[in-house]
């Protein structure tokens, strides 16, 4: 059913942070954000499949290029 294998993680804290999986689930190929805390899974978190994590990246990246853009500006 599930064929997932944690690809990088997020640190936020000696406690907490965010591990990123990918692999597929239920015959789909899906990226999986998923908050851990004490090394313990949390109920938050949020699965995609590969379009719709195509869609986020996009997203991100035109965010985090205005936000670079804005830094430079204001220097």
């Amino acid at each position: 059913m599930s064929e997932l294998e944690q690809k990088g993680k997020v640190v936020r804290s000696a406690t907490d942070e965010i591990r990123i999986y990918s692999g597929e689930y239920w015959k789909t190929h899906v990226i999986d954000f998923r908050w851990y805390q004490n090394d313990k899974p949390t109920k938050k978190g949020i699965r995609m499949n590969v379009d719709e994590a195509k869609i986020l990246h996009q997203i991100l990246a035109d965010i985090l290029e205005e936000i670079d853009y804005n830094v430079e500006t204001i220097q």
